[in-house]
């Protein structure tokens, strides 16, 4: 199975049609992967989404995304998801902005990206130009800075708390409760050289019982027994032998009567 989805084929000549139509405002286009996508000038990007909802049928505004390019001169991009509903289609469009340099907004067109530009603008500091209410939507007020520039300290500037005294929340600087520890980012299963956080806590484990004292070894075979020279048998002088046996007597016939 090439997709766990199933793959729906882009029109023939899709990308081609856009960018007839739309003209010198389109300063890429790109059909990889079976996704098409197009990047635009920033300041057309009102008159481009338009254009791609009357004449191309991209009645859906999917979702609006960032992205962050520290390296490039304009830093962000903007990424747009379009849908259109009666052909099974998506496009993506693209512009690119800096902090300082607003992109117009799409509200009047699709009044559901009020949020999503809200959303990019909170996470990546990009401006919309034109939203009615360009506020942050998922940080805390007061936050400073924006988080996916990674530009802040990790536990912020301020933070809130209910004062029992003033029976409000209140903001105060930063105080940490802890101190900072010190990691080494080695897992356990590495091999780590010291007692891990709560391993103290844990009685050691008895020593292992010694190993048992070695078998003595077999006792040879029979047949592998070295043989033994006999001693010699002592030989008694003539003079010390027995002296010899007397021939025995005749018996005498028994009388009969």
């Amino acid at each position: 199975m090439a997709s766990p989805a199933p793959l729906i084929r882009n029109p023939e000549g899709a990308l081609d049609a856009v960018r007839a139509t739309l003209g010198d405002v389109v300063l890429e286009a790109v059909d990889a992967v079976g996704e098409l996508s197009i990047t635009v000038v920033r300041d057309s990007l009102a008159s481009v989404m338009l254009t791609l909802r009357d004449n191309f049928a991209y009645q859906q505004l999917m979702e609006i995304a960032g992205v962050d390019y520290p390296a490039r001169p304009e830093r962000f991009e903007v990424v747009y998801h379009l849908l259109s509903v009666t052909k099974n289609h998506r496009l993506r469009v693209r512009v690119m902005a800096n902090a300082d340099t607003p992109v117009p907004t799409i509200t009047h067109i699709w009044p559901s990206a009020g949020w999503l530009e809200r959303e990019v603008y909170d996470l990546y500091g990009v401006i919309f130009a034109g939203n009615p209410d360009l506020r942050r939507i998922l940080t805390d007020y007061g936050f400073a800075g924006h988080p996916f520039r990674k530009d802040f300290p990790l536990t912020g500037y301020v933070e809130l708390r209910y004062s029992e005294e003033q029976k409000r929340v209140v903001y105060e600087p930063v105080t940490l409760a802890q101190d900072f520890r010190n990691f080494d980012f080695m897992s356990p299963w590495e091999g780590a050289h010291y007692v891990l956080p709560g391993d103290e806590k844990v009685a050691a484990p008895p020593p292992p019982p010694p190993p048992p004292p070695p078998a003595p070894p077999a006792p040879p075979a029979a047949a592998d027994k070295p043989k033994t020279a006999r001693k010699p048998r002592a030989v008694k002088p003539k003079s010390e032998a027995a002296p010899a046996r007397k021939p025995r007597s005749p018996r005498k016939p028994k009388a009969e009567g």
